[in-house]
């Protein structure tokens, strides 16, 4: 009897932690969405402010009839009220039609897809080259003599506060223009990836690595690391078998963050290092004016970053024994 009360206990807390979780992700949908139907609002409103006509930049060229103008500005519906234009917008945009760049005269779905990879390609590298160097600086230095520990957070201080883009300018001009170690322009190797992804991981490792570090020389305080010292075990195993894993946690609450500013970041550097990208369709779409494009890239890096805070959030759920304490 004992034994199946014990059984229907753990069923029960096991049940109560599911319930909680799908709640909390339909919690986490509904926000995503919410925020999607903001980015696209503030998008479709912020480009209506752009200068020009829209429909000079549809027809593109120089000096278009004002018969050509009339005909594109009715097929586009431009001569809509505003509020008509933002319906037909948001009804494309339920349908999963992004529209048809103006600039390129492709759909815009297969512009993003053509795009999208080298960006992506570019936000994974700097995500793996941040979390490798927090790793290496912080296990190296944290909870050291204290002028160990002074250095490596000064360093972390140093790099949270370097600009991407004046990095990039630094980096290209030293390995690339003047010891010629790496390419100026390209995204067609892994040789050319190297100094982008460096010039987006080095701020972030700095961001990164003062909160990691934070938490690893306050778990490296803890009890049960005394214990395992006193086990026989050494500096280092202490530190990666178990000081590592209770101090990641904040770390990981900040990758999502980490995947917008990534994103955002790609945006100067792609164009710095003339990379393909969805960063640099963004800043050419911008300047001509090309409304389906921005939109579109701004939705999916949108989505892309609301469905990894989604991941992150469950992930935290999941590895947090105290967040699982409290749902049950």
């Amino acid at each position: 009897m004992k034994i199946i009360n014990e059984k229907n206990t753990a069923d029960s807390i096991y049940r109560t932690q599911f319930t909680f979780l799908i709640k909390h992700l339909a919690v986490c949908l509904g926000s995503g969405l919410i925020v999607l139907l903001a980015i696209a609002t503030v998008t479709f409103f912020a480009m209506q402010q752009m200068p020009g006509d829209p429909a000079i930049a549809i027809i593109g060229g120089l000096n278009p009839t004002a018969e050509a103008i009339a005909a594109v500005t009715k097929e586009y519906g431009l001569d809509q009220p505003l509020y008509v234009q933002y319906g037909i917008y948001l009804s494309h945009l339920l349908q999963g039609d992004l529209g048809i760049s103006y600039s390129q005269r492709l759909p815009v779905v297969e512009v993003i897809a053509q795009q999208a990879g080298a960006t992506f390609e570019l936000i994974l590298a700097a995500i793996a080259l941040t979390w490798i160097l927090v790793l290496a600086w912080t296990l190296t230095t944290a909870g050291r003599q204290r002028w160990v520990s002074n250095l490596g957070s000064t360093v972390e201080t140093v790099l949270a506060s370097l600009p991407p883009f004046w990095l990039a300018i630094i980096l290209l001009a030293v390995f690339a223009f003047n010891l010629r170690l790496f390419p100026v322009a390209g995204s067609d190797s892994l040789h050319s990836l190297i100094l982008p992804a460096f010039a987006l991981a080095l701020p972030l490792a700095g961001f990164v690595g003062q909160v990691t570090r934070q938490s690893l020389e306050i778990t490296l305080e803890q009890p049960f690391i005394l214990t395992a010292r006193l086990r026989g075990l050494s500096d280092w195993s202490v530190r990666w078998r178990h000081a590592l894993r209770h101090s990641l946690l904040p770390g990981i609450s900040l990758t999502g963050w980490a995947i917008g500013a990534l994103a955002s970041g790609s945006v100067v550097i792609e164009v710095i290092f003339s990379r393909k990208g969805l960063g640099r369709q963004l800043f050419q779409a911008v300047q001509s004016q090309d409304m389906p494009l921005v939109v579109g890239i701004t939705l999916v890096v949108a989505l892309v970053y609301v469905l990894v805070n989604i991941l992150v959030d469950i992930l935290y759920h999941l590895v947090d024994p105290r967040l699982k304490g409290a749902n049950g």
